[in-house]
């Protein structure tokens, strides 16, 4: 199964070149936008790789430190790129998009994928619910920016920037701890949550391959990046959709779709604690390190980022945390679950739609 999905994954390696003749010959923005979209699925899918056979050399500690700070190196890329280009509200809206998705479509199409094949499957409570507990955490840094803007708004974007500085700083410090809690205080709990080379029917690459891997494949992803993000605006107005339905749907969608995969197939092999790891702890990435990353970032780049994001964005996040943490108290998973969490995102992104530009 693992062969048939990287198989298929590599097909699309060819809209790489593709996107670069695009883009050279100035083609239409819709066109460059897929394309560009397009080729970073399968790229997004070799850093991912990459990352893995990396971790395999340098021991469990740094292997999982590496492995959950570059886990979504392909949306951190893409959000830097559109900060850099002014682009703040794909910026936030790809954050929230990450998050709702993974936690919602991610989870939801593993649990249907596996409770097909499975009647009920179980999974590990207590990570689950540190997890969910997480993910509220970062819902609260979401939240509490956007009411400071609405109840005390005379203060001013200083005010407002400063607010998401320092939960910027509070959501990274909880990070770290985070990673301390699942590497070395508690690690018993997270016990089994990989997906080895040999089961992916994979030799493990030497450490040389799979540093100039990681290096030249972050190269290309930063170039379909550029190109990506300069076609957002035109390609949005052509399509008749706003830059934040771009961003929450499309563009979250683009760096996530390997991960996404990976998570349903290691249902199907009843393997729900894995799939649960990759869909929440993608989000937790999203939510306590990219975020603040992308914060400490944008001051480096003379274009500082708040965290005040749209009130439909902060309730779509909270109803996307509440959900999931609802369906994972009882330790236990089956495909109807998985359907009321696709039906939950799908909901959403159709509000999305609608929202006005």
């Amino acid at each position: 199964m693992f062969k048939r999905f990287t198989i298929g994954l590599n097909i699309l390696f060819v809209f790489v070149p593709l996107a670069l003749a695009l883009e050279w010959f100035h083609a239409d923005p819709m066109a460059v936008f897929f394309a560009s979209a397009l080729a970073i699925v399968p790229l997004a899918g070799l850093l991912g790789k990459a990352t893995e056979h990396l971790t395999s050399h340098v021991g469990a500690g740094l292997g999982g430190l590496l492995n959950a700070s570059l886990g979504n190196a392909a949306e951190l890329i893409i959000a830097f790129v559109a900060l850099k280009e002014g682009l703040h509200d794909v910026v936030k809206a790809s954050i929230t998009g990450s998050i709702i998705g993974n936690i919602l479509l991610v989870l939801g199409f593993s649990m249907v994928a596996g409770g097909l094949r499975h009647e009920r499957q179980r999974f590990n409570r207590t990570a689950a619910g540190v997890g969910a507990s997480l993910l509220l955490i970062a819902a609260v840094g979401l939240v509490v920016p956007a009411i400071s803007d609405v109840t005390a708004k005379e203060q001013g974007v200083a005010v407002d920037r400063a607010l998401s500085l320092g939960i910027a700083v509070i959501l990274f410090a909880i990070y770290l701890l985070n990673l301390l809690f699942s590497l070395k205080t508690h690690r018993h709990l997270y016990v089994g949550e990989a997906v080895d080379a040999e089961e992916a029917g994979e030799d493990a690459w030497p450490l040389r391959k799979s540093v100039w891997v990681l290096a030249v494949v972050t190269a290309v992803v930063a170039v379909m990046s550029e190109i990506l993000v300069g076609a957002i605006e035109p390609a949005a107005k052509g399509l008749g959709l706003t830059q934040v339905f771009v961003g929450v749907i499309l563009v979250a969608l683009v760096g996530n779709a390997a991960e996404h995969s990976t998570a349903v197939m290691v249902a199907m092999k009843n393997k729900m604690d894995l799939a649960l790891g990759i869909a929440i702890g993608s989000s937790l990435q999203i939510a306590l390190f990219v975020a603040p990353v992308l914060v400490f970032a944008s001051y480096l780049v003379g274009m500082p980022l708040d965290l005040i994001f749209t009130p439909f964005e902060v309730a779509a996040v909270t109803i996307s945390v509440l959900v999931v943490g609802f369906v994972s108290m009882d330790g236990e998973s089956n495909w109807m679950e998985g359907a009321m969490l696709i039906g939950v995102y799908l909901i959403l992104a159709l509000a999305f739609y609608f929202l006005p530009a």
